[in-house]
């Protein structure tokens, strides 16, 4: 079998080794390897992944290794066996040597049981040998060793020659094309690459392995676009950066726990719902009506900045909630079949657009009773009109309550009568006027409470026309299941989730601008999710495309948002000098205005009698520096008011993070500082690999258990 894949055929001539001619240079026998002493090489099993159109061979960690190795030895058949690894998220199939992802749709990648490397090509990365050539080069190689006999030559069937001079110089030389049977022999062309015997003689990183405990299920949802980071990475690589991070931190930041056996790892499973929306060939569409010119920027726009309007259209928003509510679904029950110890508690995340679709569907489910409707839940969100009125008040409001007894005979109530056109109120008796002011008002009260008409009409029996057009009154359970938070959303049917999320965690977050434009003024500070406890609003100060929450729930009280500390402790050194200098120049500036307080009170001060100076002059010294005391303070007060608000009690913000704070912000790195624009994109896409915004979920996540950061953070 040929030892070496064609694409693998290509090697760089970087590699500097002795001339196959100087018979001296290849005669340095180890001693100590030679004289019959032969150890059995011990296998170390990788994987191959295509990483920028090339193939990269990658250890499996140690355990996933020695899961395999003794799957391979354990005597059975290894055809249809399969061994879970990396977390339990890839199945091996021994058989087949592949590796499939289990929760996410991604192209197999061959696996190998590795014995023999060579150094490959350009990049100098040891390639390993395939199983059955490995083999016969290690049969060769216990040979030499138990004979002492060297110098062995293999020779594959497309003319690879390997050469095995000594235990330590082994060389492999690639055949030139084009030479004939009169050409130069192969230990002629071109200089040696590489051969190494076992795993521990190459450079490559090995990692222990991942802890078997799970103690929370995370889902990341991804915003807009297939690219979720500058390198143009997908979501499943993001989320393994996120996850890798969160392993570090684990064991720098709760290293006690992990001793003491409390806590085991975080397992973050990444939601694409990108794949789905665009497979449903609106891109054919699309591509018919896009413009030739700037093709590039056209496909850009086409492929990622449209799916913010396609969650705005009722018919692909449907296609998007769909899709991320079944993929969590789906995913949380095939996780709970792999893993039927699992006891631990579920969390939801989203960057961009992706925590836009997780507020809605989270807004849209139910309570734990199963019988509330929507109705209930959403009569916390306070919109300007207030209380939903009565048929009654709405006639009275508009100077037509003499009309009132007409819909009472004709048992009208606001529900059927937004259900009435023009035609029912004229066969009804009600004059031209009257009947332009009634169905003015509720054309005009649809509109300003959203799409799907507001949930305290519904609370009230009332329903907008816009409602009634898309689910006929026949239908009035089913239409119960098409929930509406008040606020402007496209009427689409949000899916349930068949588990309650602890906390919700949202990266870069444009859901408050997306609020404000859906006509919500504020938010009621009673108003929490229907089934989820927790809500922490994340983002970088530079990043375009977050906006706060908070002012939303408490609109008349300017403050700022939570600083998250850096991950070693303290804030970043840039901005400690940053508010030293403030500080200490708002202290020089009190200090001067002190002074210049107290000298021009000496200059204008009346003199005394002289009877009575020697009689109050301990009044005055008494009474002087307690004057030119409070004056100062006073200054301060005034001076200082913004330092001040930072040592007020905490701010009640609302329910919907179970009164603790909402928004918190990252601290921006000091090459950052420099200059807002230049990072203003490279700040929406940093989350994935950002220490302080892993270490904040894993707090919070290991809070809910009672498990606690060796050290707080300051």
């Amino acid at each position: 079998m040929s030892a070496v894949e064609p694409h693998q055929e290509q090697w760089s001539q970087s590699d500097p080794s002795p001339s196959p001619n100087s018979c001296s240079s290849f005669e340095l026998i180890d001693m100590d390897a030679a004289g019959g002493l032969y150890e059995p090489v011990s296998p170390h099993w990788f994987y191959c992944k295509i990483v920028d159109s090339k193939e990269t061979w990658i250890p499996f960690t140690s355990e996933d290794s020695q899961q395999l190795e003794e799957a391979y030895g354990s005597g059975k058949d290894c055809n249809g066996r399969v061994v879970p690894t990396d977390g339990g998220r890839y199945d091996v199939h021994l058989g087949e040597r592949m590796r499939y992802a289990v929760y996410w749709d991604e192209l197999a990648s061959e696996v190998r049981r590795c014995t023999w490397f060579y150094k490959g090509d350009k990049d100098n990365k040891y390639v390993p040998y395939s199983e059955s050539f490995s083999q016969v080069l290690e049969e060769t190689y216990m040979l030499a060793v138990t004979l002492d006999e060297w110098k062995k030559k293999l020779e594959s069937p497309n003319r690879e020659i390997i050469i095995l001079h000594n235990p330590k110089l082994m060389v492999h030389y690639q055949p030139v094309a084009g030479s004939d049977e009169w050409g130069s022999t192969p230990t002629e062309q071109g200089r040696p690459r590489t051969v190494k015997r076992g795993v521990e003689n190459i450079s490559v990183d090995i990692h222990c392995g991942e802890p078997l405990q799970i103690d929370h299920l995370v889902f990341v949802v991804h915003g807009i676009g297939p690219a979720c980071d500058l390198r143009f990475r997908s979501i499943v690589q993001c989320v393994n950066d996120f996850r890798s991070v969160s392993l570090n931190l684990l064991q720098t930041h709760f290293k006690k726990a992990q001793e003491n056996q409390q806590i085991g790892r975080v397992e973050f499973l990444p939601v694409n719902w990108h794949s789905p929306l665009h497979s449903t060939g609106v891109d054919v569409d699309l591509q018919r009506i896009t413009l030739p010119s700037i093709n590039r920027l056209r496909h850009f726009t086409n492929d990622t900045i449209l799916d913010v309007f396609f969650y705005n259209s009722p018919t692909y928003c449907q296609t998007i909630v769909d899709t991320v509510a079944s993929e969590m679904n789906r995913i949380y029950t095939l996780f709970l079949q792999r893993n039927p110890d699992f006891k631990g508690g579920v969390s939801i995340a989203g960057h961009s657009l992706g925590s836009l679709i997780l507020f809605d569907i989270l807004t849209n489910q139910k309570d734990s009773l199963g019988d509330i409707d929507s109705e209930k839940d959403l009569l916390n969100i306070a919109m300007d009109q207030g209380d939903a009125p009565t048929l009654e008040e709405d006639l009275k409001k508009l100077h037509l309550s003499e009309f009132i007894n007409i819909f009472e005979k004709e048992k009208v109530d606001k529900e059927a009568l937004a259900l009435c056109t023009e035609r029912d109120l004229q066969e009804m008796g009600i004059p031209l006027g009257p009947r332009k002011k009634i169905l003015n008002y509720f054309r005009t009260r649809r509109d300003s409470v959203g799409a799907s008409g507001s949930a305290a009409q519904s609370a009230s029996g009332a329903r907008t026309p816009k409602e009634s057009e898309v689910h006929s009154s026949a239908d009035d359970a089913r239409s119960r299941e098409y929930l509406d938070v008040g606020i402007g959303q496209v009427s689409v049917k949000y899916p349930r989730l068949i588990y309650k999320p602890e906390i919700f965690f949202a990266f870069g977050s444009p859901i408050g601008m997306f609020l404000t434009v859906r006509g919500l003024k504020r938010i009621d500070p009673n108003y929490k999710f229907p089934t989820c406890k927790g809500f922490f609003n994340i983002y970088h100060p530079f990043d375009p495309v977050a906006y706060r929450i908070e002012p939303m729930v408490v609109p008349g009280v300017e403050f700022e948002p939570m600083l998250i500390p850096h991950h070693k402790g303290r804030k970043r050194m840039h901005l400690e000098l940053r508010e030293g200098l403030t500080r200490m120049s708002m202290d020089l500036k009190n200090n001067l205005l002190g002074s210049l307080r107290m000298a021009w009170k000496s200059f204008t001060r009346a003199p005394y009698p002289a009877l009575q100076a020697s009689e109050s002059t301990e009044e005055t010294e008494a009474a002087e520096p307690e004057s030119s005391a409070e004056k100062p303070c006073d200054v301060n007060a005034e001076e200082t008011s913004v330092a001040v608000k930072e040592e007020v009690p905490p701010i009640n913000v609302g329910m919907l993070n179970g009164g603790q704070r909402i928004d918190y912000v990252l601290q921006e790195k000091p090459i950052e500082s420099f200059n807002e624009y230049l990072f203003a994109l490279q700040s929406h896409l940093c989350y994935w690999e950002s220490e302080d915004t892993v270490l904040l979920v894993l707090k919070e996540i290991y809070q809910t258990q009672g498990v606690f950061l060796d050290q707080p953070l300051q």
